[in-house]
């Protein structure tokens, strides 16, 4: 019996939903997160040099390599679990590290990647997080005593998560060191899964939300190009309606603005389409964290709320307002065109009107030089008709008088009838 044929991407579109998985980690531990990006056209990158970065990483433990087009990697690093991940912009490395040091956050902890290492990467650090991960104590006064020796109180939110699984906690502040630091406190009992989805969800938040404040730099230069240009567009509409200057000109200078603002909307949709899911994917990923607030301290939906949503609505203004003023630009030229074609219609109707006159004037000239043609032609057929006829005349005793008076009427009208019939034929 034959069987039936699969999808040749079946398989791997099934397994693409299975793809990279949440760590699983026992408290206490750390984690040490980074990610890097090209600062230039980075969904473009030579994605080869990303995997020889993290293969010079794995030889340095004698790991085991990923496959040639693996887009995600697990592995173990000496005492540690590595995680890598390509996205389409960025690389993002995690590693996973059991037991705690003494002292908080200590930088030591982030030598899991070696600075010469850091150095040969591809790309640009973009995120680098140290997330420290421990049993929630009793008292949680004793929680909060540490989250306030440990962050700036004035930038610090935290919330309980996942139905009071965890306390997350973070100021998203870089400290000397360079690093960004969360701390979790989990409840005892949490299995380690749940633990380690929380932790990535805390990476995933810290990556999303800065490629996202990428688009607000972008922003910021495309806005101070549309403050140059936005009082050019305005006064090119205000003067539609006024004759100081040609409408020939100002098209031109209108299509020298038009084409500016198409080029700069081909310079930053990329940008600005990538913003809008990046702010999409942090969004979700801090409400399926379920925060829930712990005594009136700001959650990490509420310090979202004042310090990044500002940010986003700034991009989506500045990409607004580059469609609204490309829009106004087609508008303005299309009425301009209008207006060079309707003066283009008067000038071709006097044109006409001119033609018409001339035309009407070459028709008189050309009457009256038919009629000084007729007299002329006439004048000398009547002297050769006389000579021919004098003879004639003489025997019918007519003198030459009479016989020019006899042949210029008859002379006359044979000429005028053949001019005539000459112009029917080519009219």
């Amino acid at each position: 019996m034959a069987t039936i044929a699969d999808h040749p991407l079946r398989y791997a579109l099934v397994n693409e939903l299975h793809a990279r998985p949440f760590p699983s980690l026992e408290v206490p531990c750390h984690a040490v997160y980074m990610a890097f990006k090209e600062p230039v056209d980075a969904a473009n990158r030579d994605r080869a040099r990303d995997r020889a970065h993290l293969l010079a990483l794995l030889d340095r433990h004698a790991s085991a390599h990923p496959q040639p087009d693996a887009t995600h990697f697990s592995g173990p690093i000496g005492r540690h679990d590595l995680k890598w991940e390509s996205h389409t912009e960025f690389v993002t490395y995690s590693a996973f590290g059991p037991g705690l040091s003494a002292r908080p956050f200590d930088p030591a902890e982030a030598e899991v990647f070696p600075e010469d290492w850091l150095a040969d990467a591809p790309g640009k650090r973009i995120c680098s997080v140290l997330i420290r991960v421990e049993e929630m104590p009793e008292d949680e006064a004793a929680v909060l005593d540490k989250l306030e020796d440990w962050f700036v109180p004035e930038s610090l939110a935290l919330s309980r998560v996942v139905d009071g699984a965890a306390i997350v906690a973070g100021d998203f502040r870089i400290d000397p060191a360079g690093h960004m630091r969360f701390a979790v406190f989990v409840r005892p009992g949490t299995g380690s899964r749940r633990v380690g989805r929380i932790v990535q969800r805390l990476c995933e938040v810290e990556t999303y939300r800065a490629m996202s404040m990428l688009g607000l730099m972008r922003a910021r230069q495309l806005t101070a190009r549309l403050n140059t240009l936005d009082p050019q567009l305005m006064a090119l509409v205000s003067a539609l309606d006024t004759t100081e200057r040609s409408p020939e000109a100002a098209l031109h200078e209108l299509l020298t603005i038009s084409s500016e603002l198409e080029s700069l909307a081909v310079q930053f949709s990329f940008r600005f389409g990538a913003t809008a899911a990046y702010e999409a994917i942090v969004s979700q990923r801090i409400e399926v964290m379920r925060e829930a607030r712990i005594q009136g301290r700001q959650t990490f939906a509420e310090f979202m709320m004042r310090r990044y949503d500002p940010a986003m609505r700034t991009v989506k203004s500045a990409e607004a307002r580059l469609r609204s003023m490309a829009e106004r630009a087609e508008r303005a030229a299309e009425l301009l065109r209008t207006r060079v074609d309707v003066e283009r219609s008067a000038q071709n109707q006097k044109l006409l009107e001119s033609m018409d006159k001339r035309a009407d004037l070459q028709l008189r000239l050309q009457r009256t030089v038919e009629g000084l043609s007729t007299v002329a032609i006439s004048y000398y057929a009547v002297n050769l008709a006389a000579y021919a006829l004098e003879p004639l005349a003489h025997k019918a005793h007519l003198s030459h008088g009479a016989l020019m008076a006899l042949l210029t009427p008859l002379v006359l009208l044979a000429v005028w009838l053949m001019v005539r019939r000459i112009r029917t034929h080519f009219d």
